[in-house]
């Protein structure tokens, strides 16, 4: 029994300012209607309360924003780096001025929590555009030849589960670089890309810089097939990515993609439990396991199985599940009934191959998408749950004896976006992050993002980087 109950802590929804009830598209600097009369909805996955409609983007829609675009490039590309830098660190600074509007904008459209939207998302949205800001002007530097040039116009497509943070993890170095943007927010999240667009124009960004069309994959694939795009960035899906592929073979656009994951998180005989347990709660039930890289698969050492998922199971019961904007939230609602389907879907094939399925005893809301946080052990490598992508809060335990063997399963996936090391040891540490085969290897931590860093994949879970220097190359003509 608990030896404290927590009172509610609820942020103001009135913090994330008037919604309009439709929205249209943004383009060449202004707020446009769509060329069609198609709408789409999108709610908050909290209450199933409708927030606003918005346009269903038409390949006219697209024509005007990428013709916006290639118009703005001209002037926008010809500008010192120090002066684009300049408009991205205004940016960057009035998102921090709103960052308490964007969080809970974000929370409301999205599902996730206040808590987490405040403290690791807008954070990180304003230090990338800082530090693309501070590139801008040094791209000579950045080991990509002496005179690098901008691409060209770039078409963006983003996901659902970072909706702002991934417009910045591709806007910002897009813009750094000399380019210019069309790009497409997901259809369940459009409502913090609008409100980045009204941000561009109190910034004073130049017209046709960045332009935002909204929409459903209709949208996204008559963009990423525009014949006027040089680039294409797409984070999402490993099926889409690969339609996006086979369209674009032999047209000589370049092409990012960063898409699905099933991380490892292992964890070894000599680590400190406690911890472990902690980065393994924020690897799978962060962002209600709406992550690409979410350390979904846990690989234990056989001798600490049983003392890992104790612990493990103590720790699920003491994470509270409810309303996205209560301070206190640690798992928020599933951002769509659809993906709550895909989520209940797997999980029930788990079970039914035999797995061992445990939940935390707790009340979910009437409305909305909910799913309460699980785990399930006594995984075989051949279950689905351990194969597929869930994005859900759902983890799967397997045991493993020696360094090798752990790596044989970390690697036995057709993803390799991330994992996760625990032990004291840093002999293992290199060792082992020398021979997983994936993108962005964690020691004694999970989760941790930097602007400075560069992040992709390897396999299905795509190729090119964001971040870091690394994010410069995909935006250059090199």
């Amino acid at each position: 029994m608990a030896l404290f109950d927590y009172a509610p802590a609820p942020e103001s929804r009135a913090a994330a300012g008037d919604i309009a009830s439709t929205y249209g598209h943004f383009i060449d600097g202004e707020f446009v209607d769509s060329t069609g009369s198609e709408a789409l909805k999108t709610v908050d996955p909290s209450t199933e309360e409708v927030l606003a409609e918005f346009a269903q983007g038409t390949e006219a829609d697209v024509d005007r924003a990428v013709a916006a675009a290639r118009k703005a490039f001209t002037s926008w590309s010809a500008l010192p780096g120090g002066e684009r830098g300049k408009f991205l660190f205004r940016i960057a600074r009035i998102i921090q001025e709103r960052s308490r509007e964007l969080a809970v904008l974000e929370s409301i459209d999205n599902g996730k929590p206040i808590k987490e939207t405040r403290d690791v998302d807008l954070p990180l949205v304003a230090a990338h555009f800082f530090y693309y800001a501070g590139w801008a002007d040094k791209l000579e530097f950045a080991g990509y030849g002496p005179n690098p040039r901008p691409v060209g116009v770039a078409a963006q497509v983003i996901p659902w589960n970072f909706p702002l943070l991934m417009l910045a993890w591709k806007i910002a170095p897009a813009l750094a670089t000399g380019n210019t943007v069309v790009l497409k927010p997901a259809e369940t999240t459009p409502l913090t890309a609008l409100r980045f667009a009204e941000i561009c124009r109190q910034a004073g960004l130049p017209k046709g810089v960045v332009n935002i069309v909204t929409g459903d994959g209709r949208t996204g694939a008559a963009l990423t097939a525009h014949p006027d795009v040089d680039k294409v960035a797409f984070t999402g899906s490993t099926e889409v990515g690969r339609a996006i592929a086979r369209t674009l073979a032999g047209t000589r656009k370049k092409l990012s993609l960063e898409l699905g994951g099933k991380a490892a998180n292992i964890v070894f005989d000599d680590a400190p439990i406690d911890q472990a347990v902690e980065g393994i709660v924020d690897g799978i039930f962060f962002n209600q396991g709406h992550v690409c890289c979410a350390g979904s698969r846990l690989l234990v050492q056989e001798s600490v199985h049983d003392e890992v998922l104790d612990a493990l199971k103590r720790r699920m019961s003491t994470l509270r599940v409810g309303d996205p904007l209560d301070k206190n939230t640690d798992v928020g609602a599933i951002n769509s009934a659809a993906q709550l389907a895909r989520i209940q879907e797997l999980t029930a094939a788990g079970e039914a191959e035999g797995a061992e399925r445990w939940s935390p005893a707790c009340e979910l809301p009437s409305s909305g998408y909910w799913f309460a946080p699980t785990v399930f052990s006594n995984v075989s490598a051949t279950h689905r749950i351990a194969r597929e992508e869930i994005f859900g809060p759902v983890l799967s335990v397997l045991t493993f004896r020696t360094p090798e063997e752990a790596v044989a399963k970390a690697n036995n996936t057709p993803y390799g976006l991330s994992a996760g090391i625990w032990t004291e040891k840093g002999s293992r540490i290199l060792w082992m992050a020398g021979k997983l085969r994936a993108g962005v290897v964690w020691s004694n931590t999970f989760n941790k993002f930097d602007p400075t860093s560069p992040f992709g994949g390897y396999k299905e879970s795509g190729y090119g980087r964001e971040g870091g220097r690394h994010g410069l190359e995909a935006y250059l003509d090199v």
